[in-house]
């Protein structure tokens, strides 16, 4: 019978063989300054989700929708679950809820995403019109925890938005240190799910 401190010693050592192969973890970003306090009570509970996807069928990632101080909509990753590269947690949201929630509703609230949106994201939240977003850990150190080489020419959410969307207020990251520690213990263990979550 292994004994409680040998599991923890032989699970770090299986944890840092994992993350030897991903480069160094990336240092978090300063808070937008345009995000509020009452936005940080949001994206604490963005990352709520990406934390509860891990554990019932997706990648980590989480997004919620908010007007007037009231949760609408929340939704997390269920890539793997569904076998549908579709349900990111921002797509997820908007299709599960656009049928109940209508477009000038979306057009009065705030999209809170745990990870900067993907553009096949951006291009949802541009269709939904959805009046604000506020994400949580930008995609170059995301990308970085992955274990992926660095983007020559990365296309931001912000870009993105900024052009097919330019009346969407896109702001972030915000709580990037919280966001980048629940990619870390996850990529690192699950380099399978690369590029398909």
């Amino acid at each position: 019978m292994v004994r409680a401190p040998l599991r923890l010693f032989c699970l770090a050592s299986l944890l840092l063989m994992a993350s030897s192969a991903f480069a160094a973890f990336p240092a978090a970003s300063q808070d937008d300054p345009g995000c509020t306090a009452e936005d940080r009570i949001y994206m604490a509970r963005a990352y709520e989700l990406a934390r509860y996807a891990i554990t019932h069928g997706g990648g980590p990632f989480g997004a919620l929708l908010v007007k007037d101080g009231k949760i609408l909509a929340e939704y997390s990753n269920c890539v793997h679950s569904t076998h549908d590269v579709t349900k990111h947690a921002e797509t997820g949201l908007i299709s599960a809820f656009s049928p109940k929630i209508d477009r000038e509703t979306f057009a009065k609230s705030t999209l809170y995403t745990s990870t900067e949106p993907c553009t096949m994201c951006c291009g949802a939240i541009c269709f939904a019109g959805i009046g604000r977003v506020v994400y949580g850990t930008s995609e170059a150190p995301f990308l970085n925890v992955m274990g992926l080489p660095p983007d020559p020419n990365p296309l931001t959410s912000h870009e993105v938005l900024g052009r097919i969307a330019p009346k969407i207020k896109v702001l972030g990251p915000l709580m990037e240190a919280e966001g980048l520690i629940i990619h870390e213990g996850y990529w690192p263990v699950h380099p399978e799910d690369v590029g398909k979550s």
